[in-house]
């Protein structure tokens, strides 16, 4: 059992099984690369550990000062790692099960109010390629409610025009349909018919992803990015804009104008409910119409 390369076979289950992305395999694989130089420095097997090594981990951990979200993202990719070996029965107890660090006040997701969003559409209007893009790119972000790494990987047939939904391929290869509104469908069509094939014959590229780089080729989610911090210099906006900002706009603003929960949760593709939650907030408005509306003395 000890000659196997369980690490590089829990690296391939995160793969297959689980549908991991690579960023996030990479940051598995940091996690264990820095505790398995600890275990080296210490003369210790990573098969032979207790909860007295993992302790010992901990301390170091927080002797280099490292914030309170890396440790605990440290910890966790090693407890599932050492889950994965007591699923395998090459271990008898996990030695991180009993690690539960205190967790630190959430903070409320960055989102744009609905003025600030109208200010950045405005900012996509033009005829020029790359501004049609940007168009299309600002409606499906904020109308579905997408990753950047699932808009980045949109491809033709994923789109259902009749129906106007997406279907988006999630995290863990989970599929699920997203609907978009009649703003996106129109600024993707004009953007399809005009600067997309633009773009793509200019260059001679053939391919089926929906969004291209200024060369035809298909965008990534750096590109994305970029585009978007493009985008609100041209705005009336002084603010930093990132992708998920956008999808924090989205759920933030179906859960301020009524849409319930578990609706949230399945257009999000969030496989637990408490992942939802953090975005059940309400904006400042909300809190004045409210308590203009109930408070008798307001």
């Amino acid at each position: 059992m000890v000659s196997r390369d369980w690490p590089a076979e829990f690296f391939r289950y995160l793969m297959v099984e689980r549908g991991y992305s690579e960023k996030t395999q990479a940051a598995y694989q940091e996690d264990m690369k820095v505790f398995f130089a600890f275990l080296e420095a210490k003369n210790k097997e990573y098969l032979t550990i207790d909860h007295r090594d993992v302790r010992i981990y901990l301390g170091e951990l927080n002797e280099k000062q490292y914030s309170r979200n890396t440790i605990s993202r440290k910890i966790a990719s090693l407890r599932s790692f050492y889950q994965y070996l007591l699923k395998q029965e090459v271990i008898s107890e996990n030695p991180f099960s009993y690690i539960h660090l205190k967790k630190k006040g959430v903070k409320l997701p960055r989102f744009f109010y609905e003025d600030e969003m109208a200010a950045l559409f405005e900012s996509v209007q033009g005829s020029e390629p790359l501004q049609q893009r940007n168009r299309g790119l600002l409606e499906i972000l904020y109308g579905s409610g997408l990753r950047v790494s699932e808009c980045a990987n949109l491809e033709v047939n994923q789109i259902d025009w009749e129906n106007g939904v997406l279907l988006i391929l999630g995290k863990g290869n989970k599929e699920r349909y997203v609907p978009f509104g009649a703003y996106a469908q129109e600024a993707l069509q004009t953007y399809f018919e005009q600067g997309r094939r633009f773009l793509m014959e200019k260059y001679h590229k053939e391919h089926s992803f929906v969004f291209v780089n200024r060369l035809g080729d298909p965008i990534t989610s750096t590109g994305i990015e970029y585009a978007l911090n493009q985008v609100i210099r041209k705005s009336s906006l002084d603010s930093h804009i990132h992708p998920h900002m956008l999808r924090h706009t989205f759920a933030t603003h179906l859960l301020n104008n009524g849409a319930d929960m578990r609706t949230v949760q399945e257009l999000l593709g969030h496989a637990n409910l408490s992942t939802t939650q953090i975005y059940a907030h309400v904006t400042k408005e909300s809190l004045q119409k409210n308590y203009r509306q109930f408070h008798p003395r307001a």
